[in-house]
């Protein structure tokens, strides 16, 4: 398997996205728009300002969560640090002749108050799915997240891009969408759950940028094939026991209406513990 370094935050997501290609043609700036569901700059402007659409009412009782998860839980939240060597130059320090004047921003753990649900959610899917299967997914599932933030918990999403460019290599890249120290950006969470130019956009720009030989063997493979399944090792450690959603399947019947895909979310959902049974 060949894995990305994982990517902390939305913006570095965007940043990652948009930095240059190392290849030639590659489809995250280059496919077109029907294909991608936007074109390049129209994606951009939805990274920046979300995807404003309805969500549907759900009526969903959230169920206890899990023994794991206490009251007082650990979060993981990008913080300054200085030294010698950097990303950013902190101007102030540099002026003042200090020579820990260059800004890394370093994942650290810290502690958080209320009660934290860790989704990762597959955003590859195959060439031939219908952009109605995505929309109709993703604003379920948003809609199910939304009712568990309003009980009074947070939700922390990864989303992953995991296919295969033979029988047995994976190439595996995660980012946090999301993040529990973050007030919920319901635009955002919609346009990365629910709109195709997540994946065939900047996903595929991400691995556009990626090192020559990686990006170009992805580019060849047509960005590899399914199953996208991810796993918890795709994560970054100190994330345990995430709850890990299916991939989307081109012909998954569960997908060709809003209520269809909301039963089946539902359902889903209930499984995993995160709502209560309906009675009767």
């Amino acid at each position: 398997m060949h894995a990305l370094r994982p990517i902390w935050s939305w913006q570095e997501f965007v940043d990652r996205a948009c930095a240059p290609d190392s290849i030639a043609d590659g489809s995250g700036r280059h496919s077109t728009a029907e294909w991608a569901g936007a074109s390049w700059d129209e994606t951009m402007l939805l990274a920046r300002d979300g995807w404003t659409t309805v969500l549907p009412e759900v009526d969903a009782e959230v169920a206890e969560l899990r023994e794991r998860v206490k009251d007082e839980v650990l979060t993981t939240a990008l913080v300054p640090a200085w030294d010698v060597t950097g990303s950013e130059v902190d101007i102030g320090a540099y002026l003042s002749g200090e020579p820990e004047c260059m800004v890394d921003a370093v994942p650290q753990r810290i502690s958080a108050r209320g009660r934290v649900v860790t989704f990762l959610v597959p955003a590859g899917f195959v060439t031939d799915t219908p952009h109605s299967a995505v929309h109709n997914r993703g604003t379920a599932l948003a809609a199910l997240c939304s009712s568990i933030i309003a009980s009074g918990h947070s939700v922390e999403i990864w989303s992953g891009f995991c296919p295969y460019v033979s029988e047995t290599e994976r190439y595996a890249s995660v980012a946090r969408v999301i993040s529990a120290a973050e007030p919920l950006d319901m635009g955002r969470l919609m346009f990365v759950l629910a709109h195709p130019a997540m994946l065939r956009r900047l996903w595929l720009a991400v691995w556009d940028g990626a090192e020559k030989p990686v990006a170009f063997r992805m580019w060849k493979e047509f960005y590899g094939w399914p199953p996208y399944d991810c796993h918890p090792e795709d994560l970054p450690e100190g994330i345990e026991d995430p709850y890990i959603l299916p991939f989307l399947a081109p012909h998954d019947p569960q997908w060709q209406t809003m209520d269809t895909a909301l039963a089946w979310c539902r359902e889903m959902f209930t499984g995993l513990g995160l709502l209560r049974a309906v009675a009767g």
